[in-house]
């Protein structure tokens, strides 16, 4: 599918439109992804043909480990794939095997749709006389604490070490970037096995960093999934205590201020304890439980009773727990936490 254009300046360029008119989202996964040296693939609005993502994908996107490139989640329902190959560059050196257009079905973040985002960059008056900033709310419960708010203060250097993450095309869980004992920055990360991250589809992983409110309590949320890393390869998992540690294909941007939280092995309960993690997939949050844990399941599990500030969800799968002294102790899989309870 899509077409070719040859310019008489030299070079090629193929093109490839996916517009689904109900979409409140799109994004594609690439079976095979091979980009010669100088081309570049770019994801565009039909619409005005702007750049929905802030680079475009390169040769530096090639994996050997798995072969596959996964787009991140685009806010649009009218989207141009466009891949550009310099002068002297035969189109058959490039391989893309497009083999997934997924498109969501509603508005993941709680926000207004896609197809009302891209009427707005086209400016496309919406049906119904226009669109309403209030409608843009959060999907997670009123009781979470952003962690802009002051209770994540004395947590600013973990806070950048966690993200949320898509695989095969939908938002899921959250995780977390972890040091390892030569303290190298490779780029490891922990979330829950549950998640369901195996070694088929561990290729199909995007870590979207610091989506976050910009102020704490902000109405509409604001968070943005501009900075993101695509690709991993599965290291280890284990269903018993719900582990999954993946290597991302490569380290997220230094401008992006990720940091790589510590780890602490040993059985000793912690005296109170902290979760930063993606609620329903929200912008971060900050949970505070300021009773000691327990351990139970012959040492597979650390119990939390309640969180005393905050609380949990589905989409906080995967999230680290820190004890007092800032080390990672595990990472969430289960509970009835909510803010009525």
């Amino acid at each position: 599918g899509g077409t070719w254009e040859f310019p008489p300046e030299g070079g090629s360029i193929w093109r490839y439109r996916a517009h689904s008119p109900v979409a409140d989202s799109i994004n594609f996964g690439f079976e095979s992804y091979r980009m010669p040296e100088g081309g570049e693939l770019r994801l565009l609005s039909a619409g005005d043909g702007s750049p929905l993502l802030e680079r475009a994908f390169t040769s530096k996107d090639n994996s050997d480990s798995h072969g596959e490139l996964w787009t991140p989640i685009l806010d649009d329902d009218d989207v141009v794939v466009e891949a550009k190959l310099p002068v002297g560059v035969d189109p058959f050196e490039m391989s893309l095997v497009l083999t997934a257009v997924n498109v969501g079905y509603r508005g993941f973040r709680g926000r207004r749709n896609g197809r009302e985002r891209a009427r707005a960059r086209r400016g496309v008056r919406a049906l119904g006389g226009g669109h309403n900033e209030n409608e843009e709310r959060r999907l997670s419960g009123a009781c979470n604490v952003d962690v802009e708010c002051q209770a994540g203060d004395d947590w600013r250097d973990e806070i950048p070490s966690v993200a949320v993450i898509s695989t095969s095309g939908y938002l899921s869980c959250s995780g977390a970037m972890v040091n390892n004992v030569e303290q190298d920055q490779k780029p490891l990360f922990l979330t829950a096995n549950h998640c369901g991250v195996r070694k088929g589809n561990a290729g199909s992983l995007v870590a979207y960093w610091n989506y976050e409110s910009s102020k704490c309590g902000n109405l509409p949320p604001d968070g943005s999934l501009t900075q993101f890393t695509t690709g991993s390869t599965l290291l280890a998992s284990l269903s018993k205590s719900d582990f999954t540690l993946v290597e991302l294909d490569s380290k997220p941007d230094s401008s992006w201020g990720v940091t790589y939280a510590g780890w602490d092995a040993n059985a000793v309960n912690a005296a109170w304890a902290v979760a930063i993690h993606h609620p329903n997939a929200d912008e971060k949050s900050i949970s505070f439980e300021y009773d000691p844990t327990t351990t139970e399941a012959a040492g597979a599990e650390v119990r939390v009773r309640d969180w005393d500030l905050g609380t949990t969800e589905p989409g906080s799968s995967g999230s680290p727990l820190f004890n007092q002294n800032h080390h990672i102790i595990g990472q969430l899989w289960r509970g009835s936490a909510a803010c009525d309870n």
